[in-house]
């Protein structure tokens, strides 16, 4: 998840369609699909200044961090976190980036796709996993060598930041139950 609200939406037809087939996704109608659930509460609303200092956070983080590689350390911590609003946001964002859908795809067995990434992008991928997981307490230190062999300090710094700021965004997007589906590329500037 990132920066700040237009709920107003874009206006274009693709997005006008893409609404109407989420209003009867959420209604559960014709479709056959399973009913939307409800967002238990508006995090932006509720708490704004924490919304806005995340959104700020954000922004800081990203500077000077390749888009590409950004993209997939989103996607791939919020693959971990079970974040549905945020791979939503992100994968979109990243197609309209123009990233395959191939390497959307792979980026869940990335290990066993390594040929649909460069070393860079492996090397965040990873650090990005060990961020998330936390499972050993820290982050080992051959996964922060590899990662530092491929970017300098500052940009390395920057990544660990956004890295961090996704898994917050998921965090809140999970415990409020923001509903994914409705996102269309480009929705949240700052």
């Amino acid at each position: 998840m990132t920066t700040t609200a237009n709920t107003t939406g874009t206006g274009t037809a693709e997005a006008k369609a893409a609404h109407a087939a989420h209003a009867a996704h959420a209604a559960g109608t014709a479709n056959g699909y399973a009913p939307e659930h409800t967002q238990r509460m508006d995090l932006a609303k509720l708490a704004p200044e924490v919304y806005k200092a995340m959104v700020r956070l954000d922004a800081a983080a990203r500077q000077g961090v390749d888009p590409t590689v950004l993209e997939l350390v989103k996607i791939r911590s919020s693959q971990l976190n079970h974040c549905a609003f945020c791979l939503d946001m992100h994968t979109k964002d990243a197609l309209a980036a123009g990233e395959s859908v191939e390497r959307i795809v792979q980026l869940s067995a990335w290990e066993e796709s390594r040929h649909f990434y460069t070393p860079k992008e492996i090397a965040a991928i990873e650090l990005a996993e060990a961020i998330t997981v936390l499972t050993d307490g820290f982050v080992p230190d051959e996964v922060y060598a590899r990662a530092a062999e491929h970017f300098e300090e500052t940009e390395l710094a920057h990544l660990i930041a956004a890295i961090t700021v996704i898994n917050g965004w998921n965090r809140f997007a999970v415990s409020t139950r923001k509903v994914p589906g409705h996102y269309t590329p480009g929705q949240y500037k700052n």
